[in-house]
């Protein structure tokens, strides 16, 4: 049986180039700010007609309200970077060239949009910056400052996962649910990182319930599936034997 959705596909292309837009307009002056926004809204009204996401006057202006106080938000996320990146020169390569940043900055603009109820637009703009960076940051997702992914690649945030201030993750890492069921889709299904948590490399962390505490740190390659103790550090322990040949 075919049936058209009838489903805008241009829209895809308009999207992407409003997300770019928007990243841009984020890290402006306020001046110039202003004008970029003013320049948007006319596009940003067409994208969210043609895609039936009920974008009115008045949800514009909470979202123009909120993308203005994005700029301080967004320093604390390239401050991190820069302070816990050794690799790091400036915070003005931060901004340019950090894969983890861009796709920060998109979940940040993504997540104000989700937060008025505004559907679709939110998750295109996220799945853009998915494959751009390799790093899928749902944006019903809560995200506390100075948060910082390094390399991206790999990194998965679910949709009610929750992390809180000073978090830093690697490349390869998932904060999933234990298990995909339709039936689950009002329900906590991902975890809760608290302040000051490091996860390593390709880590995964399972389960709306478990909770990472405080000041710890999750080592490579773990599987977890329940709440992790403040000020623990877990491991995982390879049976790898190197012998002459």
């Amino acid at each position: 049986m075919n049936v058209s959705l009838q489903i805008p596909l241009r829209f895809k292309e308009q999207v992407e180039d409003l997300a770019r837009e928007l990243f841009y307009c984020v890290l402006e002056t306020s001046t110039s700010q202003k004008q970029q926004l003013d320049s948007i809204k006319k596009s940003f009204f067409k994208v969210s007609e043609g895609l039936e996401c009920g974008l009115c006057e008045n949800k514009w202006d909470l979202f123009e309200t909120e993308i203005k106080t994005l700029d301080q938000l967004l320093y604390l996320d390239a401050k991190a970077a820069y302070d816990t990146d050794p690799a790091a020169k400036s915070i003005k390569e931060v901004y340019l060239s950090y894969p983890g940043f861009y796709a920060i900055t998109m979940y940040r603009i993504s997540h104000i949009l989700w937060s008025l109820d505004i559907p679709i637009l939110p998750r295109m703009i996220s799945e853009y910056a998915h494959s751009v960076t390799g790093t899928d940051i749902h944006p019903g997702a809560t995200i506390g400052s100075a948060f910082f992914i390094d390399h991206a690649t790999g990194v998965v945030i679910g949709e009610t996962s929750i992390i809180g201030n000073n978090v830093t993750i690697y490349q390869g890492v998932t904060l999933g649910g234990i298990k995909v069921d339709k039936s689950l889709n009002n329900i906590k299904r991902h975890p809760t990182i608290l302040d000051y948590v490091t996860i390593y490399a390709n880590a995964t962390i399972l389960g709306g319930d478990v909770v990472i505490g405080e000041n710890s740190v999750i080592g490579a390659n773990v599987w977890i599936t329940q709440s992790i103790p403040k000020n623990s550090v877990v491991t995982y322990k390879s049976d790898i034997k190197i012998s002459s040949i």
